[in-house]
């Protein structure tokens, strides 16, 4: 597996454990607390914490190829950052193999 492809791939992982914590926190009706998540980057061993509303997961799950990183965590080799947050960055993921494997993978696509 090439490393873009086992990137791609952890961090569509990442991103589902999120879907679920969200999930949860909905189903407890915890809507007014942040999410406490984790880092959506590649690397599989990764264990940083990312805290966010409701209302800016929402915003950074409308986009497939966007992830929440936490600083120093951007693979610039198949991501760039959009945007730097209060303690995490959101990343977008290259056109080719890494945008296709976000897209590919994402729990909301239709």
């Amino acid at each position: 597996m090439e490393r873009a492809e086992r990137i791609g791939l952890n961090e569509a992982v990442f991103r589902e454990v999120n879907e679920r914590i969200e999930s949860l926190a909905q189903t407890f009706d915890l809507g007014t607390q942040p999410l406490d998540l984790i880092c959506e980057c590649g690397d599989a061993g990764c264990v940083q914490r990312i805290h966010m509303t409701h209302a800016e997961f929402e915003r950074l799950r409308s986009n497939s190829s966007h992830f929440a990183v936490s600083p120093g965590h951007v693979a610039p080799d198949v991501e760039s950052v959009v945007e730097q947050l209060d303690g995490y960055q959101i990343v977008s993921k290259d056109e080719g193999l890494p945008r296709l494997i976000a897209e590919r993978t994402d729990p909301r696509a239709d």
